[in-house]
């Protein structure tokens, strides 16, 4: 099928579970507004797919909507898929790059109405293929910084004491700071004390369910509960 032969259009929303209740970003918002884009363009909406209470960090075939758009699309049921941004489509810049080229491959046209400062954008033509690549690249660029906050952030609180979650073994909780718990800290030490005497994690795990200790939630030893607590900087410093 020729790219542009078909009119007919899918609008996708998705939104996460934190967001459905911010102005803006919510399902009926952002339909109102793919409505009367689709309208303006054109478009003859065949299908609107919703994901709510989806994290853009799902793979559109992850997703209960997104696998419903990629099977309309397979099937040649639609020729154009309208969404608000580009994060809400796509995990990342690579996913979205290679799924866009893809779909242009099979004359699927992609558009995102609120494109860098609310500008539209549509994949028919070699500038809007050209401007999509730089706002993924951007995007990408974007959480990857906020992720790197967060990151400082929590190193910030175990480096002050402060209540962060989930609380880790050897700590409760007072208001907003950590406060060492003693029968914790001495399941602590023998943890690190077997890990210096050269016992693996899975040794170690064994070790203290036979000796009756319990984990922060009273379930089982594993080598990766192991392995996190030794990771946490509250407790251990290779050296």
């Amino acid at each position: 099928m020729a790219k542009g032969f078909s009119n007919k259009a899918a609008i996708y929303i998705r939104v996460s579970t934190s967001e459905q209740v911010t102005e803006g970003v919510s399902l009926d918002a952002q339909l109102a507004k793919l409505t009367t884009y689709c309208q303006q363009a054109g478009l003859e909406v065949v299908a609107v797919i919703r994901d709510e209470g989806v994290s853009a960090g799902k793979l559109l075939i992850q997703r209960e909507g997104g696998a419903k758009l990629l099977e309309m699309i397979h099937r040649k049921e639609v020729t154009h898929v309208v969404a608000l941004k580009l994060d809400r489509l796509f995990r990342n810049a690579g996913d979205a790059l290679s799924t866009i080229d893809r779909w242009d491959g099979g004359g699927v046209t992609t558009h995102l109405i609120d494109f860098m400062g609310g500008q539209t954008l549509d994949t028919r033509s070699p500038m809007g293929r050209m401007m999509l690549g730089i706002a993924a690249t951007f995007a990408q660029f974007e959480r990857d910084l906020c992720g790197q906050r967060t990151k400082d952030a929590l190193r910030h609180k175990k480096q002050n004491r402060q209540a962060y979650s989930p609380t880790p073994l050897g700590y409760v909780r007072d208001g907003s700071n950590l406060v060492a718990n003693a029968t914790e800290q001495a399941i602590i030490t023998v943890i690190k004390s077997l890990r210096l005497a050269g016992k693996s994690l899975r040794a170690i795990a064994t070790e203290l369910t036979q000796r009756g200790l319990k984990t922060k939630r009273g379930g089982s030893w594993y080598a990766s509960t192991i392995k996190a607590i030794l990771s946490n900087d509250l407790h251990y410093s290779p050296g």
